[in-house]
């Protein structure tokens, strides 16, 4: 009963079915019918026009935007929690050729419009130091914490004022939509780039780069082939982005999974380290109680000493989750 990672769970069959519509000559790389719609069908989502371009994982739909948005001079900043510090291998040093992340702070694992304007005000305007060119939010964060639509309104306004760009990795942006009950625009207001992610909550083996500033479109894709992600038949990864737009599936998924999250996030209660607000649950357990989960059959990450990661997918069995939460109230 694995709660590891939605990254582990099951393609979903909408996705494979069309996958084998898809399968058919057409034109390659990304001159197919299905890829050449991406725009329309994401600007219809946002409600104002926008370039879509699929890559194959969400560390390279995050360093391609920041690729485009920052020069190697320049700097990034994130919170130190940040799936781009943490858990992409240098991959921005690498896309960038050498930008700098300029780490901060904030509960959750969220940067607020006060802490991204004290690291920008500390920085000397001069050569001998890096100048920050974007700021990088997640949405959910890393800690499964969602920023409300007044927060990233704010958060926009603070950047742009600042002269930088916004960029979203929005790796379980459904998950935080499904969770506000908004529209999507207001999850990601203001942002010019935002990762729009689809393999944690269904597809197999694409995501969406979504280019807001439609000038970044013609860099991003030259970007694009330099770092070996134009796929020679990439009406496959089209296929997969468009079904899970297709009747908000990517709503639908999210809601399941969050609503998995909720169930035991309820059984948790006190344990709880942070607000449940997507698909993760981080919740206090000494080493014991981590073994007892186990030894019932329960997979899930370690969080620090003390603490435990469970993690919900669109797919996550209704019977496996009742008897995690039953385990958890027993600890």
């Amino acid at each position: 009963m694995q709660f590891l990672s939605d990254n582990a769970a099951a393609v979903h069959p909408a996705v494979w079915d069309a996958m084998r519509h898809a399968d058919h000559a057409d034109m390659p790389y990304d001159g197919d019918r299905l890829s050449q719609s991406l725009d329309e069908a994401f600007s219809a989502l946002f409600g104002r026009p926008c370039t879509a371009l699929w890559v194959a994982s969400g560390t390279a739909a995050n360093c391609l935007a920041l690729a485009a948005l920052v020069p190697p001079h320049g700097g990034v900043i994130c919170h130190r929690q940040a799936h781009i510090e943490h858990h992409e291998g240098g991959a921005p040093g690498f896309f960038t050729h050498g930008a700098k992340l300029i780490l901060g702070d904030g509960e959750g694992a969220r940067l607020t419009p006060a802490e991204i304007t004290r690291i920008a005000a500390a920085i000397g305007n001069d050569v001998h130091e890096v100048q920050p060119q974007a700021v990088s939010i997640t949405q959910t964060s890393e800690l499964g914490c969602t920023y409300q639509p007044s927060e990233i309104a704010a958060i926009s306004d603070t950047v742009n004022g600042l002269g930088l760009a916004l960029h979203i990795d929005g790796a379980r942006f459904a998950n935080a939509v499904a969770f506000l009950g908004c529209d999507p625009w207001l999850a990601c207001q203001g942002a010019a780039t935002l990762s729009f992610g689809c393999i944690k909550n269904g597809a197999m083996s694409a995501e969406a780069l979504v280019l807001f500033d439609q000038e970044l479109a013609d860099l991003v894709r030259h970007r694009r082939k330099r770092a070996g992600h134009l796929q020679s038949k990439g009406r496959y990864l089209a296929a997969q982005i468009h079904a899970m737009l297709k009747d908000d599936l990517w709503l639908a998924n999210a809601r399941a999974a969050n609503g998995a999250a909720q169930e035991l996030a309820g059984a948790a209660g006190e344990r709880l380290l942070h607000p449940v607000e997507a698909n993760e649950v981080f919740l206090r357990a000494q080493p014991a109680d981590r073994a007892a989960l186990r030894a019932e059959g329960f997979g899930f990450y370690d969080w620090g000493a003390d603490g435990a990661r469970l993690v919900t997918a669109w797919n996550s069995d209704p019977g496996h989750v009742a008897a995690l939460a039953a385990a958890i109230r027993r600890l």
